[in-house]
């Protein structure tokens, strides 16, 4: 079965060629005049959707050497992400999906996330903890068998992601602000400056990011100046104590085996280094490939294929959904 996924939930346009549970190609086109804004703008980001997508999916049905009637199916993301972006994709989707006459499924980018561990671990076993953490996205979960999820942790304010590109934006850094205060960070001290870690009680598995925010506001806002690589490593690391202790918990709770990390903020090398002092020497931990963290359609497409192969697929006026839920 040979699947297209297409990936527009935010500021990266994705198109990718999946087949057997393998990427036959996987391109990705992130959107740069976004750093002129210093965040996403969704009108401009659902125009270059627009713009780009057509020629992305000739280019990746030339690098997977097939042609559209090749083609089984179409996997894109109807949820969460931005409406406008969403629907971008989502009928450019329809609109090939009904030409060709193949069937289409809508992907739940979060579900997505997730699955991209498997796709770089096909033997990867369950039941299983996920830390799943991006920018839009903070959350723990307990992943029992396939499409089987119990949410043991959310944030209730800002995501770790979001918490990276507001901090990067009160230091006046550009955007993204996860690998500007990462690569910032590399020459600074951590312990330099002993930022707020919330919700650190005993057993509570739940996020807040947005005292952290108003702190480092106030120390900018205070200090005449400071070490902006001190500031910056030691921001990152109060984010990424607390992911990590958030995670270790959820290990010792549901006494599993193994554990994935999903999204993009698990490209972070802060992150993983720390992960591998406090977990890794315990239990299994699996990350995706760098290029299979941040949104790509490589996961869509494989994901795609997985329910698709079940005889699953979407009515052509399924509808996206800015806010969709895991489960």
């Amino acid at each position: 079965m040979i699947i297209l996924g297409i990936e527009s939930s935010c500021d990266e346009t994705a198109v990718s060629i999946c087949k057997g549970g393998k990427i036959l190609s996987n391109i990705v086109s992130s959107q740069q005049i976004h750093n002129d804004y210093g965040g996403v703008v969704p009108e401009v980001a659902a125009r270059e959707h627009d713009r780009l997508l057509n020629h992305l999916i000739i280019k990746s049905l030339d690098e997977a050497n097939i042609s559209l009637n090749d083609l089984n199916g179409i996997g894109v993301t109807k949820g969460p992400g931005l409406a406008g972006t969403l629907l971008t994709g989502v009928s450019f989707a329809k609109g090939l999906s009904q030409s060709i006459n193949i069937p289409i499924i809508g992907i739940n980018h979060l579900e997505a996330h997730i699955y991209a561990n498997f796709l770089a671990y096909p033997k990867l076993k369950y039941p299983l903890v996920c830390l799943l953490v991006s920018g839009g996205h903070t959350q723990i979960w307990y992943i029992k068998n396939i499409f089987d999820y119990e949410l043991l942790g959310d944030t209730r304010d800002d995501a770790a992601g979001e918490a990276f590109d507001k901090g990067a934006r009160v230091l006046g850094l550009g955007y993204p602000g996860g690998p500007i205060i990462e690569k910032i960070s590399l020459k600074g001290s951590s312990n330099a400056i002993n930022f707020p870690r919330a919700l650190m009680e005993k057993d509570n598995l739940e996020f807040s990011f947005s005292g952290l925010k108003t702190s480092l506001l106030y120390l900018v806002n205070k200090e005449k100046s400071f070490d902006l690589k001190d500031v910056a490593a030691s921001y990152q690391k109060a984010i990424i104590d607390v992911l990590v202790t958030k995670l270790l918990r959820a290990v010792n709770i549901k006494k599993v085996n193994n554990c994935i990390i999903a999204g993009g903020v698990a490209a972070n090398n802060c992150l993983r280094n720390l992960v591998d002092e406090k977990i890794e020497d315990k239990i299994n931990v699996f990350y995706p490939d760098i290029n299979l963290c941040t949104d790509n359609a490589a996961m869509i497409a494989f994901l795609a294929e997985i329910y698709l192969k079940k005889g699953m697929t979407s009515n052509i006026d399924f509808e996206v959904i800015p806010n969709l839920k895991l489960r």
